[in-house]
């Protein structure tokens, strides 16, 4: 099957699957690339505007790498994974959205700055 897109993980997620378990990191990645070919909410959901969401439940525990898209290259679509957590409640936290608004809006400044040299 074709994949819909490609990912790129952004330090804050390396740093966040360093510290799980190897089992739980290899979870989290297979379900990453069963959503790039298979279109299943409950992998890959949109949470806001800018803002969607892996989504990995193992062994009990709910593990989310945030994400956003980047459409800006028309041959090859990417999804920039921004920061990860082990989800607690129900809700994303709030300060989780806004790390991962805030990365976003550094990734576009920073492609920008690099383009134009």
């Amino acid at each position: 099957m074709d994949k819909k897109f490609d990912v790129i993980f952004l330090k804050e997620v390396f740093d966040f699957l360093k510290e799980l378990k190897p089992k739980h990191s290899e979870k989290i990645i297979y379900n990453i690339r069963r959503s790039q070919t298979k279109n299943d909410p409950e992998l890959f959901k949109k949470l806001n505007n800018e803002i969607w969401e892996f989504r990995t439940l193992y062994q009990g525990n709910h593990y989310q790498l945030l994400a956003f898209w980047d459409k800006t290259n028309a041959q090859n679509t990417l999804v920039i994974s921004t920061n990860g957590f082990t989800k607690k409640q129900s809700k994303v936290p709030e300060k989780e959205i806004t790390k991962a608004q805030k990365l976003r809006l550094e990734y576009f400044k920073d492609k920008d700055s690099i383009l134009k040299i």
